[in-house]
């Protein structure tokens, strides 16, 4: 009984970290994420407002571990002054607070893989320091979780790094030498993710995902998210059907967790969206993977990275609207009309 509730304990905790970290990137990362191109665009038409709001979003990426710090203390139910401090050891064991010559600078989202160690160190300290400080906890409590969780951190963030530039590197390589095959594989693999507990921007902003990797993740998951809307709209309606691609296909994840065959269809269709990603060579940003159509920030990112223009526009809308429909009705015919594998009430969802 007692292995099977610290089993638990740690699942949940582990879960904790990961959808705290998933949310942390989603608040630092989505404003530049959408607003970013748009206000490029308005650069030669309103100069100094659009150059402020890309000041502001920029700046708001390298608060990405302070806000993955505060959410995944948020999680486990912790204080205000609990939450600050891993907030607080998050920032400095992120790598996007650099300290040189004296000087205090704040540059990029810092590694998200780093992020979560530290994270998990701070929470750590707090539940092993409980109440033992008794009266002076408010005073010492922020003080031990920055110095020592935040130091441990930072000592160890050369050697995570380069641990993460290593799989990023792997997984670039790969995709130049096998773009089929990885556009397949990262569409399949970031499908699977966006349905269950771990964050896929987490893990694509984690190992630098980029190029037609970032792509592929992005159109795999659109795949995945028009799919899992067609095949559950007569019992969803239309709201909660748009919200699969519109919001995010995360919303089934209790469904698929307690159903797993319906990954079958699922990533079927993030296979064959990832396999076109790669032969269009759609791309995207380490920022932009792992979002799908959500807020238009997948098609965007590609967008940015194509010859602008009409032609550019109407690829983006065959991949990312026309084929996708056509691939989720497909699905739901195969799966739940021919087949009879699944059926529309597994999808349901109660809102």
């Amino acid at each position: 009984m007692t292995e099977s509730k610290e089993t638990n304990g740690l699942k949940q905790g582990t879960l904790n970290i990961l959808n705290g970290i998933g949310l942390g990137v989603i608040a630092a990362l989505v404003p530049a994420a959408i607003l970013g191109q748009l206000m490029k665009a308005l650069l030669g038409v309103a100069p100094a407002f659009a150059q402020t709001v890309i000041n502001i979003t920029t700046f708001t990426q390298s608060l990405l571990a302070a806000m993955a710090g505060f959410c995944a203390a948020y999680l486990f139910q912790m204080n205000m002054i609990q939450m600050c401090s891993v907030a607080a050891a998050a920032m400095i064991g992120s790598g996007a607070v650099i300290f040189k010559n004296g000087l205090i600078m704040v540059a990029g989202t810092g590694d998200v893989i780093n992020i979560g160690l530290t994270i998990t160190l701070a929470i750590l300290l707090i539940k092993l320091i409980g109440n033992k400080l008794g009266s002076y906890t408010t005073i010492l409590l922020p003080i031990i979780v920055l110095v020592v969780g935040g130091g441990i951190g930072l000592l160890v963030l050369p050697y995570v790094k380069t641990v993460t530039t290593f799989i990023g590197m792997i997984v670039m390589a790969f995709t130049k030498l096998q773009p089929l095959l990885m556009g397949v594989l990262i569409g399949m693999s970031f499908a699977a993710m966006i349905v269950s507990p771990i964050s896929s921007v987490g893990i694509a902003v984690a190992i630098g995902l980029t190029g037609v990797a970032s792509g592929a993740a992005n159109l795999g998951i659109t795949g995945a998210a028009y799919t899992l809307g067609i095949m559950s709209y007569s019992v969803n309606g239309m709201g909660t059907t748009l919200a699969h691609f519109i919001g995010t296909p995360k919303i089934q994840m209790a469904n698929m967790l307690e159903k797993p065959k319906l990954f079958v269809p699922v990533l079927l269709s993030s296979a064959l969206s990832g396999l076109l990603a790669a032969i269009f060579n759609l791309q995207g940003t380490p920022n932009s993977a792992g979002f799908g159509f959500s807020g238009l920030i997948g098609p965007l990112a590609a967008y940015a990275k194509m010859t602008p223009g009409w032609g550019s526009i109407i690829l983006l809308t065959v991949l990312y609207v026309v084929y996708p429909v056509a691939l989720g009705f497909f699905m739901r015919w195969l799966f739940i009309d021919r087949l009879s594998f699944a059926q529309a009430e597994d999808l349901r969802l109660e809102v």
